[in-house]
């Protein structure tokens, strides 16, 4: 090993240049698409969005996904996708792939008119050209479901020879680990007094080690396999609040006292909200955004009458909120 004192230790590397530019482009930060636009993120962030329900988390992270597993090209023609696999563990049993296909197919579609309208000799709406694309990005998709917390950390400590599996049978790397939602077993773990498996005797955690238990996994998962993950977590509420009353402006109020409701709409939530998950998981996320629903509607002539959403970065935070959308086609950003 060369002498640190010696000013020409620093000429002998502990890597290859191969593996210099592996890294580096690996871990070189990249922006996604609204609302996670308004900050460069890269592999071993860990980004919480959080909100009530219904506050579109899910199709924030569906839209993220399919961003993920399109590809940059294919056949000549530009998606703009990362072309890289999904890790997607749905804790909440609600997942919908029919959401998932008409996301993708009408990010695919519009690719398909766009090029077929600039001469590219690609008939829209090809169904064999279609189905091809579509099962190429859905299988860079790995879906998992758990149905308690001991499942889900089960599963993190085989995931790395599973996806490495995955990965090495598609040949493209994974980018993203998705976790909707990480809150899910919040009650049932609070309320476990025996075993969920019968005449188990294993010994039962508390919610705070069960939570410890999986921030620990997770970190031992991104060493061997930096991965940008996004979590989605429900938002609990103080005992007589609601999310009416946060999201919704009663109609009885003058237009002054509405003003007023607006400015303190933060100070509100900052009191009605109440943080449940423990200090582990806390201090693991680097990155937090809150959606909600707001008051408004949108229309649309393809859509109709749509609900409007807002985010807000809220770690670290950004003076800025942004208004979406939910279409057929994903999320779109209302100006």
């Amino acid at each position: 090993m060369p002498d640190a004192d010696d000013p020409r230790a620093w000429i002998h590397g502990d890597e290859s240049a191969k593996a210099m530019l592996a890294r580096v482009l690996t871990e070189r930060s990249f922006l996604l698409l609204p609302p996670l636009h308004r900050l460069p993120l890269r592999v071993g962030n860990v980004v919480e969005i959080a909100g009530p329900s219904p506050s579109a988390k899910s199709q924030v992270l569906l839209q993220a996904a399919v961003h993920c597993i399109l590809p940059r090209e294919w056949r000549g023609l530009r998606f703009g996708g990362l072309e890289r696999m999904v890790i997607y563990f749905d804790l909440d049993c609600r997942f919908d792939v029919l959401r998932l296909s008409q996301i993708l197919k009408h990010r695919i579609k519009e690719v398909l008119g766009s090029t077929n309208n600039f001469g590219h000799g690609v008939q829209e709406g090809s169904q064999e050209y279609d189905d091809e694309l579509l099962l190429a990005c859905m299988r860079r998709f790995l879906y998992i479901r758990c149905y308690d917390s001991y499942e889900f950390i089960a599963a993190l400590k085989t995931m790395h020879s599973h996806a490495q599996t995955e990965s090495e049978a598609l040949g493209v790397g994974i980018q993203f680990l998705m976790i909707d939602s990480i809150g899910a077993f919040y009650w049932i773990d609070r309320a476990s007094q025996s075993s969920p498996y019968g005449n188990c005797t294993r010994k039962i955690m508390s919610f705070q080690n069960l939570v410890e238990s999986i921030v620990e996994e997770m970190r031992k998962f991104l060493e061997v396999q930096p991965l940008l993950v996004l979590a989605s977590k429900s938002c609990i509420f103080f005992a007589g609040s609601s999310t009416t009353d946060v999201q919704r402006t009663p109609t009885t109020w003058s237009s002054e006292d509405r003003n007023q409701w607006r400015t303190s709409n933060k100070q509100i939530e900052k009191f009605l909200y109440r943080e449940y998950m423990p200090s582990a998981w806390q201090a693991f996320v680097t990155h937090r955004i809150h959606l909600q629903v707001s008051d408004k509607c949108t229309y649309d002539r393809k859509y109709g009458t749509m609900p409007i959403y807002m985010s807000e970065w809220v770690q670290p935070p950004l003076n800025v909120k942004d208004q979406f959308a939910v279409g057929d086609g994903g999320i779109f950003l209302i100006t």
